[in-house]
């Protein structure tokens, strides 16, 4: 299971976080985020990342946008040496597409603010542009990162075409009760592991791997 941790602003939060054994680091590219980082801030991250996890896979370096401009991401991407866009906003399926082909070799995570049953219905026509979903919890006040959990009931019959991340209010706390729950592809935190918006609590993500470890044995 992939263990996204999102947010990363400072780069000594970064490295410290991949060696605690996180498969993927998320870079929030929305300006109106309090977690937001520019694409050199990113780079000084990323530069710093070591290249591979704790399993010996490549650390996944992974640019959040809402509703962005397509040279953006592009420019992000670039500059950043980002593996992976992840779409969090209102992008279609065409929008989609047109990022795959315009950067192939990268990951395109789609995500879903999930409402009702009605949402889940939607991800259908994503299934084969994306490479992976993430399913988030719907507050109107805010694309994500807001630390509400969700109604999992509604996931107990979701089986997607894709590997898919489970996010929305996940702690060190609860983290237990909804991989077993749900046994999603991988589990996405960022205000459950943090002292303050962007500045990460290296406590809770020591317990959060912790947990992880005791749930796996």
């Amino acid at each position: 299971m992939r263990v996204k941790i999102c947010g990363i602003t400072q780069p000594e939060q970064g490295v410290a976080i991949a060696t605690l054994g996180a498969d993927a680091l998320g870079f929030i590219c929305v300006s109106q985020s309090p977690r937001y980082v520019t694409p050199q801030q990113i780079q000084a991250v990323t530069q710093a990342l070591p290249t591979q996890t704790l399993k010996g896979d490549p650390l996944s370096r992974i640019g959040v946008f809402a509703n962005a401009d397509l040279d953006l991401i592009q420019q992000t991407v670039e500059i950043g040496q980002l593996t992976g866009v992840q779409l969090h906003g209102d992008e279609s399926p065409e929008f989609c597409q047109q990022v795959k082909a315009k950067l192939p070799e990268v990951e395109l995570i789609k995500a879903f603010r999930v409402r009702s049953a009605e949402t889940l219905a939607q991800i259908t026509s994503y299934e084969a542009i994306a490479n992976t979903l993430l399913l988030d919890a719907y507050t109107p006040q805010a694309l994500g990162g807001t630390g509400h959990t969700w109604d999992w009931t509604l996931l107990k019959t979701f089986t997607p075409k894709l590997p898919w991340f489970l996010a929305g209010g996940l702690t060190p706390d609860n983290v237990t009760q909804a991989v077993t729950t749900l046994t999603p592809s991988g589990i996405d935190l960022s205000s459950g592991v943090e002292q303050a918006p962007g500045k990460k609590d290296l406590h809770k993500v020591e317990q959060l791997f912790q947990q992880l470890l005791i749930q796996q044995t």
